[in-house]
């Protein structure tokens, strides 16, 4: 039973790593037609739509409002969706597709250190070397000069911080909740919270106009409701089957190799040859991390 609930834990984190492989090089495209929070809001607002309508469709909706965990699923879509997105494309409106994936794969960094600290997940010396391997090769990929994108670089490496955040507050505090429910949550109020922040930035002010607007839009629903919603209600999971820092690492490590394609065909980007030799030892902080034992808490639990 254990090892078929494991091996379903690593075909949703696979495929949660499909989808997000797209998700850099598509952001790219639309910030580049579009003001970076309105296309946050308005991505959002279509992942929100799926939500709604799918646990509408299994009489959940109103799982959302449950005064037992309402707070909390506000925190996650806070964290886990309005901070996240709003940094995502705000950094990727100021870098390249291929900068934007290198900078995510920080992630199991702040996996390793926050199931730690608030998990009692004690890292092995597996698992630090391979957050070390794949730290050296975000190091060596952006050493190239990638750097000087400046406000976005920092803007993407907030990113995976939120999302763990709001992974731990799952994992703490949301434990036997469907991940349809944290998912439909995550985007509800996710992107309730952009929507808000946009109209209150401007709103119609900064969306495109006319041919413009109708060309995006359906990128935008893509985005949105496919690779963000979709990704996500996959992410969740594998999440509920594989510890947290082995899911981060085999989903976020994995995400810049099939990017290489994902971003030649939506952007038309090439990786330096630093960049590639970034991403060979990311790869092998998969490998490590994969085929090491699931974590253990300190007290041995």
């Amino acid at each position: 039973m254990r090892g078929e609930r494991e091996r379903a834990g690593l075909f949703f984190a696979a495929l949660s790593a499909l989808l997000g492989a797209f998700v850099p090089g598509l952001a790219k495209l639309i910030t580049g037609r579009g003001d970076a929070l309105f296309i946050a809001a308005a991505t959002n607002a279509c992942a929100a739509l799926a939500a709604a309508l799918l646990l509408g469709s299994r009489g959940e909706l109103a799982r959302l409002v449950a005064r037992p965990t309402l707070g909390l699923l506000l925190a996650i879509g806070a964290l886990g969706t309005a901070g996240a997105q709003l940094c995502f494309y705000l950094g990727a409106s100021r870098t390249s597709a291929i900068v934007a994936t290198l900078c995510l794969q920080i992630e199991p960094a702040y996996a390793l250190l926050l199931t730690w600290l608030v998990l009692g997940h004690r890292p092995t010396r597996r698992r630090t070397g391979a957050t070390a391997l794949l730290l050296a090769g975000i190091g060596l990929a952006l050493g190239d000069g990638s750097w000087q994108g400046g406000s976005g670089v920092w803007f993407l490496l907030a990113t995976p911080l939120c999302w763990q955040l709001s992974h731990l507050i799952v994992l703490r505090r949301l434990d036997g909740v469907p991940a349809m429910v944290l998912t439909g949550a995550r985007y509800v109020y996710g992107g309730a919270i952009l929507v808000l922040l946009w109209a209150l930035a401007g709103g119609a002010t900064s969306a495109p106009a006319g041919d413009a607007l109708r060309r995006l839009l359906p990128l935008v629903i893509v985005q949105g409701a496919v690779l963000t919603f979709g990704g996500t209600l996959l992410w969740y999971q594998a999440i509920a089957r594989l510890d947290l820092t082995r899911a981060t690492a085999i989903v976020v490590p994995l995400i810049p190799v099939l990017s290489l394609a994902a971003s030649f065909l939506l952007v038309g980007e090439v990786a330096t040859p630093r960049q590639l030799l970034g991403m060979a030892l990311t790869a092998g902080g998969i490998a490590a991390f994969v085929t090491g034992p699931q974590a253990q808490r300190i007290d041995g639990k």
